[in-house]
């Protein structure tokens, strides 16, 4: 059986969508982007989700929630162009959601395919929490991103370094290094053209398995972050 794939007009769509990037080219072209882009990119996360289910069942998602909308977000960006020129999803752990927790992520283009998980910029109560548990846990951490799987199928982790320790924490700790990360997100870059081809599940699904580690490890303390749990409970911002 074939698993899903794109196919050649995806990328032709999305190569003119680059050119042409306005409303009156996109609602003439918009039946094709409702089957050769959409419906497809619904049936990948499908397959994904299939997959998913025997490592990261609470990251498993209904693919219209998971996949990523095609319009952008210009109300504070100088790039008025109203329409992404890629396709996206993303996996959050059940009751993370809108609240900060680490997750699965995949980026569909014409010049690359980014398979990406963990954290990408949390805020600072996540932040906090995440310093925190690595404080009592930073040998665990270092040997997850030593795994041979993650250190061949992922990039170096970048972090968005502090220049110096984070205020309120041990600067000859020796997880000093780790504390200044900004960023936990961990990436995995491929070239476009896999997404054509008849084993793109395969690869996407051998990277988030090499991810899965980290991604647990990040959620246990995201998971109890104050306020992350009555957030993610209530769906409100407990009072100070």
């Amino acid at each position: 059986m074939v698993k899903p794939h794109f196919s050649a007009q995806t990328f032709d769509f999305l190569d003119e969508l680059e050119h042409r990037n306005e409303r009156e080219w996109f609602e003439a072209h918009k039946p094709t982007y409702e089957v050769e882009l959409k419906q497809c990119m619904l049936t990948v996360i499908d397959a994904l989700n299939d997959a998913m289910g025997d490592f990261a069942g609470d990251h498993v998602r209904p693919s219209k929630k998971a996949m990523l909308r095609i319009y952008r977000d210009v109300r504070f960006s100088k790039d008025k162009t109203p329409y992404k020129t890629h396709l996206a999803a993303s996996w959050p752990r059940h009751g993370l959601e809108k609240t900060g927790g680490a997750g699965y992520f995949l980026q569909v283009g014409v010049h690359g395919v980014m398979v990406a998980g963990g954290a990408y910029a949390p805020q600072a109560p996540q932040l906090r929490a995440i310093r925190d548990y690595i404080l009592d846990h930073h040998v665990e951490l270092r040997a997850l991103l030593a795994a041979p799987a993650l250190r061949t199928l992922a990039e170096p982790l970048e972090g968005n370094k502090l220049s110096r320790p984070p205020r309120g924490f041990p600067i000859d700790h020796p997880a000093a290094d780790l504390l200044l990360n900004r960023s936990w997100a961990l990436l995995a870059m491929l070239p476009g053209d896999v997404a054509l081809e008849e084993n793109f599940i395969d690869l996407v699904v051998e990277r988030f398995r090499a991810l899965q580690p980290l991604i647990d490890f990040l959620n246990i303390p995201l998971a109890t972050a104050t306020p992350l749990e009555q957030e993610a409970a209530t769906g409100r911002r407990r009072s100070a």
